[in-house]
């Protein structure tokens, strides 16, 4: 590629150090697509004849098939996919093949590949949180009504419904989805016919070729097009906010199969044995979502690195762009597919969450609430009679609920029998009607607006 110019080839450092091939070899179907867009386009103006733009299209054609059967060859002499196919049209349609770079840069042609791959990486993600979301709101539910303990700072403090913990976890994928839809949607302009930085003189219609591509329009600024990766850092902070998301339901499930909690038990398909230990049910796909979640982000600051200090236009430094979105695209399909299955899979125990939120004495804010409401005491008083009532039950190694009226009545003599109404587990989760709180009733509304049923 360099003969016109350097007398000598590379040295054998060099050629490993600037090739990208074993990487950006994943692009060649979108390489394969920007071409023929780009000949159809230079042979509807009459920048190539209509023959050789046809023979092209052709021999990329062939190229492509040829890819799908036996994959992408990694020839470090030919450095990236762009030079790698353009020298397999070569050898499939001889020199006619060398019009195909006309009025096109490797600059504008690698930006156009990688965005047209990060959205479909988009696409890919999309339809994978759709089916998480789906497994989450199945499995609310199914578990609308059972009570467990919601917790603050790892501590028992009200119950909740399982139903509208998991739902927790749809609000958070629905933001996601939000993410990489905005992501998407901001990303969608097509670099090609930026050329190298400052266009072209040839008579291209960059407009055809963006449409042709999927493209709401080309970029408005060359410059900009051929180093803009802010694409690429918007598919990644979106992966990044995604992981964590993941790892935080992951750590739950790990906190949730151990025995002190016994909450869930994993299905055989996400858990492992232990080398030694027999008796041992191993959470380890949790674990390895939560643990891909600081690879991802890792990935992310990888890519801002490497693109802080970078002046316009382009610099070889963006060729390390590549390996952390497919590093992180690739964990991140993983994880959710390994959540899904988690939790579309997993036995919740039920009666073991009901017995731990009835042990906490997680109604004590009910007490509360019902002083203020029935008896008229002021929240913060109302607050430190509950703090009696609670130091009692634990002295009697009683709940809450358990508690004679006569023990009620000597810490304040304002609370009467009406009281127990509030006390228990369930008449503590249905009184939480307010918008978004954790009655029952207010789970299975929520799960039908999620899946858009009016009803």
């Amino acid at each position: 590629m360099w003969g016109g110019r350097f007398a000598e080839g590379p040295a054998a450092v060099m050629r490993e150090i600037n090739a990208s091939i074993p990487f950006d070899k994943r692009m060649w179907r979108q390489d394969i697509a920007g071409s023929r867009a780009h000949v159809a386009m230079l042979g509807a103006q009459g920048i190539v004849a209509a023959a050789d733009a046809a023979a092209i299209d052709a021999g990329l054609g062939r190229v492509a098939a040829h890819y799908a059967a036996h994959g992408v060859a990694e020839d470090l002499a030919l450095e990236d996919i762009h030079m790698q196919t353009e020298a397999r049209l070569a050898d499939a349609i001889g020199a006619v093949a060398g019009r195909l770079h006309t009025a096109r840069s490797r600059n504008d042609q690698v930006a156009t590949d990688f965005r047209l791959w990060v959205r479909d990486a988009i696409d890919q993600v999309l339809a994978a949180l759709a089916a998480f979301d789906a497994a989450l709101l199945a499995r609310a539910e199914q578990h609308a009504g059972d009570v467990m303990p919601g917790f603050t700072h790892l501590q028992s403090a009200q119950p909740v419904t399982l139903g509208h913990h998991l739902m927790a976890y749809h609000e958070m994928v629905a933001r996601d989805l939000s993410r990489f839809r905005d992501a998407r949607a901001r990303m969608n302009a097509c670099p090609l016919g930026s050329a190298a930085l400052a266009g072209t003189g040839f008579p291209v219609d960059r407009h055809v070729t963006a449409a042709a591509l999927g493209f709401d329009a080309p970029t408005r600024n060359s410059l900009d097009a051929v180093s803009d990766r802010d694409f690429a850092l918007d598919y990644l902070a979106a992966a990044a906010q995604c992981s964590l998301h993941l790892s935080r339901l992951a750590e739950e499930f790990v906190l949730w199969a151990s025995q002190p909690f016994g909450f869930v038990q994993l299905s055989d398909q996400w858990s492992t044995g232990s080398s030694i230990m027999p008796q041992k049910r191993n959470p380890d796909a949790a674990e390895l979502v939560r643990g891909h979640s600081g690879r991802i982000t890792g990935c992310l600051v990888s890519l801002m690195m490497t693109m802080k200090g970078l002046p316009l236009a382009y610099s070889k430094d963006m060729q390390d762009d590549k390996p952390p979105v497919f590093e992180a695209h690739d964990l991140l399909a993983l994880s959710i597919a390994a959540m899904t299955g988690m939790v579309e899979s997993a036995t919740f125990r039920t009666d073991r969450m009901r017995a731990l939120a009835e042990s906490g004495y997680a109604t004590a804010t009910d007490l509360a609430d019902w002083l203020v409401r029935e008896a008229g005491v002021p929240f913060r008083e109302a607050h430190h009679i509950t703090g009696r009532a609670v130091a009692a039950a634990e002295t009697a190694g009683v709940r809450l609920d358990q508690l004679a009226i006569d023990d009620l009545t000597a810490i304040d003599a304002r609370i009467d029998a009406r009281v127990y109404d509030v006390l228990s587990v369930d008449a503590s989760v249905a009184s939480r009607t307010s918008f978004g709180g954790t009655a029952p009733d207010n789970v299975r509304a929520a799960i039908r607006a999620a899946r858009g049923d009016k009803q």
